[in-house]
């Protein structure tokens, strides 16, 4: 729904004239758009704010109410003094990120970039068409994503920073849960936990070996300086790095699975490429890209054997079988989960299924993978499904899964019993931003500010800033 254009006039005082950097918070796919459409300016761009040597301009802000405007965001307040005090909080960030050195990885940028932009092609229907809608070639939209994203992370880590040693205790939790008013209290919609077992299908080692040899071609054609290894990342690559030639950026040893870890952490020579590697995402060839104490970068081609719709048949009615044995009592789904599932995440934890936006067993039904979530839909605590074949979005391939349905927890009140993460949670956002806060008024009382005439009369949020 869009709001109503606030004709809310402003001084036009000229100070200068220099072109914007858009700095805006991702709010979807509305927002992405008004953030990447056009903005007509019919006025002269002046300096509304000042914060340490960074000025705030004015079409800065105007291409932020744009935005708020089409997104249909509410923003609270006068636009003109909402938005450019949260400019200029920004900017305090961007400042003691500069001190402490905090940067976004390349590598993680763009490949957030790709993902919104296949987005944008998926939804819009083609590469011509999402230029057409935007009014600019890709390349230009972006370089402009690529800002907001790169702004984004840098902000979420400084904020991780002044937060990081904020500790919670269950005396904590319940004495905020008790102080809440009732009328505060959320309502928590209907939950599921689950249990499964995931079995990957039969591969024929034809296939497997195919893959390797498309692999070993690619390796000697760099190793003898035939393409670049970049070059055949982007072509070849089934890994979301691949729009990046593969790269990964810099990462510890434990941010990868062991085996890949292993080959590039013992990788030496830039110019030559890694034996193949296979993970349980498929097999890779890695090149160094450089050292950085106890941090790797390195590119990296995935190809991942592709299984056959006779073989995902086959794998189905094995599974079947064993739902028949479970049935029968013949072995438990906790026991058939811990010998028969290859997914490592459950299998040693008796199949159940952990949602990794909570850190609880608990999932509301959109939470759920598709595939999972429309067979739950129908179950009863205690019933397991069918066989059925899903994309693991995890691992980037089918798998074959049983899915037993343990608990079904109707929408409720909220309440310390049954709720306990989702109330330390709302606990630790309140103690974080309140940390946050204050940081931001002590940042303020130490940095210079200037707001210049027509730009003050408002209620900020943060006190301090007119000195």
């Amino acid at each position: 729904m869009k709001r109503r254009l606030l004709q809310i006039q402003k001084p036009n005082k000229v100070i200068k004239l220099k072109p914007t950097k858009i700095i805006v918070p991702l709010l979807g796919f509305a927002a992405i758009c008004a953030v990447a459409a056009p903005i007509k300016k019919n006025v002269i761009d002046e300096v509304a704010w000042i914060v340490g040597d960074e000025p705030i301009y004015r079409s800065e802000i105007e291409e932020q109410y744009a935005q708020a405007r089409q997104d249909g965001t509410s923003l609270g307040g006068d636009p003109y003094c909402v938005l450019p005090e949260k400019i200029a909080v920004e900017k305090l960030f961007l400042h003691q990120a500069k001190i402490d050195t905090i940067t976004a990885p390349e590598s993680q940028v763009l490949s957030s970039v790709e993902r919104r932009l296949d987005y944008f092609i998926a939804n819009l229907g083609s590469k011509e068409k999402v230029e057409e809608y935007f009014r600019k070639p890709i390349g230009s939209l972006r370089e402009q994503l690529a800002d907001v994203m790169r702004t984004n992370y840098i902000v979420e880590q400084v904020q991780n920073q002044i937060t990081k040693d904020f500790k919670v205790t269950p005396k904590d939790v319940r004495k905020y849960f008790d102080a809440l008013p009732a009328d505060s209290i959320p309502y928590v919609p209907m939950q599921v936990e689950a249990k499964i077992i995931e079995v990957f299908p039969n591969i024929p080692a034809q296939e497997i070996e195919d893959v390797k040899a498309r692999l070993r071609d690619y390796s000697d054609r760099v190793n003898k300086g035939e393409i670049d290894f970049a070059t055949l990342a982007i072509m070849h690559s089934e890994d979301g790095s691949a729009m990046q030639g593969g790269e990964l950026g810099y990462h510890g040893k434990a941010d990868w699975v062991p085996e890949f870890s292993e080959v590039a952490f013992n990788l030496s020579d830039p110019k030559r490429v890694s034996r193949i590697v296979e993970t349980e995402f498929g097999y890779h060839i890695i090149q160094l890209i450089g050292k950085r104490g106890d941090k790797v970068n390195v590119r990296h081609i995935l190809l991942t054997p592709k299984v056959s719709s006779s073989d995902l048949r086959d794998g189905v009615i094995k599974l079947d079988s064993l739902r028949k044995e479970i049935m029968a009592d013949k072995v438990s789904f906790e026991e058939a989960a811990k010998w028969v599932s290859q997914d490592k995440d459950t299998r040693n934890n008796k199949g159940v299924m952990m949602n990794m936006q909570t850190g609880s067993s608990k999932f509301e039904m959109q939470d759920l993978a598709p595939e999972i979530g429309r067979r739950v839909e129908s179950m009863q605590p205690g019933d397991v499904s069918e066989a059925f074949v899903m994309r693991d979005p995890k691992k980037n391939r089918d798998v074959i899964a049983l899915v037993k349905l343990e608990n079904r927890i109707p929408g409720h009140k909220a309440n310390l019993s049954d709720d306990y993460s989702m109330i330390k949670q709302m606990y630790e956002r309140k103690g974080k931003e309140q940390l946050v806060k204050e940081w931001v008024e002590k940042k303020i009382k130490e940095t210079y500010v200037r707001i210049s005439e027509g730009w003050d009369a408002c209620d900020f949020q943060y006190e301090g800033w007119i000195k």
